[in-house]
């Protein structure tokens, strides 16, 4: 009869919180800041090269971005926390999936870099991180809808000038 190989013991919940904190910084530079462009200040990282494969790549960095937040929702930030690191995850994932475009945009946003400074930031001063993010995420709402009410209006005008068009040609 064999015995089974001996296993590390489980490290206590906190040690594996950090762990697990240690783990994401080191993924979010890998993801964001690993190259540096020669004789610029310029970081990029395999998100951006990852990026390049359509589909698969902005699918493949999504995961870390989820990670991240299952790593924020385990230490128990708070839902302005959650919500703008969803944020950064969001605009990443959407405008980083145009084709070449998207590569050069997530070259220059770099959510994980922006989530990983939230979580520090949380973690060192949570009041503050919360306080910050709450407005942030109003901030973002309130131009979202604006947005979204330029748009209907826009659409209003330009069908309302199609049908006049069309009633003025028959």
């Amino acid at each position: 009869m064999t015995t089974p190989a001996p296993t590390a013991p489980p490290l206590p919940p906190r040690a594996r919180d950090d762990q697990m904190l240690d783990n994401y910084r080191k993924l979010a530079w890998g993801a964001d800041e690993m190259f540096r462009v020669p004789g610029t200040n310029f970081r990029f990282g395999f998100d951006s090269i990852i990026g390049l494969v359509p589909g698969v790549g902005d699918l493949t960095v999504s995961a870390l971005g989820a990670y991240a937040l299952m790593l924020a929702f385990k230490l128990r930030a708070p839902v302005p926390v959650l919500t703008r690191m969803l944020m950064n995850i969001t605009i990443d994932t959407v405008f980083g999936a145009v084709p070449l475009i998207g590569d050069l945009f997530d070259a220059t946003w770099k959510a994980n870099t922006k989530n990983r400074k939230l979580l520090d930031a949380w973690l060192a001063n949570p009041r503050r991180a919360e306080r910050q993010s709450r407005w942030v995420v109003v901030l973002f709402s309130l131009l979202f809808l604006a947005i979204v009410a330029g748009s209907l209006w826009l659409t209003w005008m330009v069908l309302s000038w199609l049908l006049g068009t069309l009633r003025q040609v028959r």
